[in-house]
């Protein structure tokens, strides 16, 4: 008597290979790829195939190397004011923002680590830190896996460029982000201390004062002079950048700078001494 079903594929005693029905190939740029048990159906894969290709194409145009981010932002999935806000630390990872499941996601990723691959370019992991005082290391996936974690920050960059080039890339993508503090349009207060000021910065929590920040002993150096703001940031080692929003532009616009007093002092002095030369 035969019996089907699982339990008969057990009694044969003979091992089986793994099911491959699933199983098909497409076209990812000018090469083949291979992925087997994808849930999307062929045409849909090979569709999001190219928009990632074209996407990857783009940015690696542009720049010279290209990030997962690049990819997510040019095949619409992920809109560029959420990823300031993640930047920012107002988002706990990067998937919650993307505007896909987490499957689409997946293949996404896959398909353009397999152009990147074929294409020749060069792996570079890259940090990403929060644009917050306590400079954060940000998460991308909601599992927080350090595979995929990994897979997210690593950059991948155009086997054209000098090993010197591709290391003063890697220096500028890895440096942490200059921190943002507001000029803020009406009354606020911190959600530390209940306190507000001048100037606020924002958490996840919400707004933030700059004594609770640990920077209240910053001055302000208004933009409109380019050569005191070089010299500022290249001599203060604590620094946030001072915006407002723009009701008309829609938009933040930069005001200038906050810097360690001493910093600025010395600036000013320079400046001074070479503009009376």
């Amino acid at each position: 008597m035969k019996v089907g079903g699982a339990a008969g594929r057990r009694d044969s005693g003979r091992a089986r290979p793994p099911c491959r029905r699933n199983a098909m190939e497409f076209r990812v740029g000018g090469s083949r790829a291979r992925r087997y048990n994808s849930p999307m159906q062929p045409k849909n894969l090979q569709a999001l195939a190219d928009r990632v290709v074209r996407a990857a194409e783009a940015a690696l145009a542009t720049q010279q190397y290209v990030s997962p981010i690049d990819v997510l932002v040019g095949v619409g999935w992920l809109d560029p004011g959420a990823e300031k806000r993640w930047r920012l630390g107002q988002i706990d990872c990067l998937e919650r923002a993307v505007q896909a499941n987490l499957s689409r996601i997946s293949a996404a990723m896959k398909l353009f680590r397999s152009w990147a691959a074929g294409e020749g370019l060069n792996p570079s992991e890259t940090r990403y830190v929060a644009r917050t005082p306590q400079r954060s290391t940000l998460r991308f996936s909601r599992s927080g896996a350090p595979g995929i974690e990994r897979a997210y920050r690593t950059h991948w960059v155009s086997p054209a460029l000098s090993e010197k080039k591709r290391e003063r890339l890697a220096e500028k993508a890895s440096a942490e982000p200059e921190l943002v503090a507001i000029l803020p349009l009406k009354d606020w207060a911190c959600h530390k201390c209940g306190g507000g000021g001048d100037f606020l910065m924002m958490e996840k929590a919400g707004p933030v004062c700059l004594s609770c920040a640990g920077l209240a002993d910053l001055v302000f150096v208004p933009a409109g002079d380019a050569l005191l703001t070089r010299r500022v940031k290249a001599k203060s080692a604590r620094r946030a950048v001072v915006v407002r929003f723009s009701k008309a532009r829609g938009r933040y616009e930069r005001q200038g700078l906050l810097a360690e007093p001493q910093a600025v002092e010395s600036a000013r002095c320079e400046v001074e001494e070479r503009r009376g030369e």
